[in-house]
């Protein structure tokens, strides 16, 4: 077996090498998100009216899947008031605008509007903030609305619950669980530089290990551990619907008509998956029947040079031992 040509020692090298965002840079990412946090907490502090109410790290890096290609940090701003636009370009021109107050140095092209959120720039790291808008009510919780990237529709979502939720599957297997999303996630990018079509978002894919991880799947050894993500995903034909209840019950999620239901942790009335057709689904259970055969290749390859090449149908030509 060429468990010694590649084993799990080996995937966690190629991890610290190729995957994984370093700690050097996640820090420096943190520290900034950081400084935006305390430059607009310090603006509220003095402007008791201002329409911003909290803003927070979210996305790949507060939850600590984030892949070493990583180039932006996403933050969370939670909006109210009774002047808070209600459709979608005007609620980004004026978080814009409520931004470049809070951050007046900056030159007002250096905060900008995009589709879905307000991009802040830094010049001397280079590196883009984006801060997605939420429209809050003063839920006690922090519910709110935000700008679904999907179709452009107000989302009911929760953001500190989004992270507390993956912060508890992180303290049940530590490192494992989100290193193992870290490489999946690598797969995923890998496919997309293959195929054009191909489609497979992030919250899904955190979503399914969190799914296999409460069913009791062990993630400490990653070689077993990507097994255990593509046998679900061919076998299930992704036609098992997702369901987590550690912020309702079952029986308050609604019947769905859609070809892939992944089901919102924190909204039971969001399919995570709720757009993808049945065509798209087939492609991602045929891209894991592939990695899957692959990764059995590998194992029985009975020379290192084999063994690489079938992790490389995984991986793509970055893996290299």
């Amino acid at each position: 077996m060429s468990i010694t040509h590649v084993n799990h020692d080996d995937l966690v090298q190629f991890a610290k090498e190729k995957v994984n965002l370093p700690k050097e840079h996640a820090d420096a990412y943190r520290e900034q998100a950081q400084r935006v946090r305390e430059k607009v907490t310090t603006y509220l502090a003095d402007h008791s009216d201002f329409a911003l109410k909290k803003i927070l790290l979210s996305g790949s890096l507060a939850k600590g899947t984030a892949l070493r290609t990583l180039n932006d940090i996403d933050m969370a701003c939670y909006i109210s008031g009774p002047d808070t636009p209600k459709d979608i370009r005007s609620l980004l021109e004026y978080l814009a605008d409520k931004l470049r107050k809070a951050f007046p140095n900056m030159r007002p092209e250096q905060v900008q509007p995009k589709t879905y959120s307000v991009t802040i720039s830094f010049r001397g790291t280079g590196l883009d903030v984006d801060v997605v808008p939420i429209l809050y009510d003063g839920d006690s919780d922090w519910y709110g609305c935000l700008i679904s990237q999907e179709d452009g529709s107000f989302l009911e979502t929760c953001i500190p619950r989004h992270l507390e939720f993956i912060r508890k599957r992180k303290a049940m297997q530590q490192t494992h669980f989100v290193q193992v999303i870290r490489l999946a996630k690598f797969w995923v990018r890998n496919m997309k530089s293959e195929r054009t079509d191909f489609k497979f978002k992030s919250f899904m894919v955190e979503l399914i290990m969190a799914h296999l991880l409460d069913a009791g799947k062990d993630f400490s050894n990653y070689v077993e551990g990507l097994q255990h993500f593509f046998t679900y995903l061919a076998t299930s034909n992704l036609d098992q619907q997702i369901v987590f209840e550690d912020y309702f019950k079952r029986s308050a999620v609604p019947s769905f008509n859609e070809r892939v239901k992944i089901i919102d942790p924190v909204n039971p009335k969001n399919n995570a998956a709720k757009l993808y057709t049945a065509t798209q689904a087939g492609a991602i259970v045929e891209a894991a029947l592939d990695a899957g055969d692959a990764i059995d290749a590998a194992l029985s390859a009975t020379t290192k040079e084999k063994t690489i090449y079938y992790w490389q149908k995984v991986f793509g030509p970055s893996f290299q031992l």
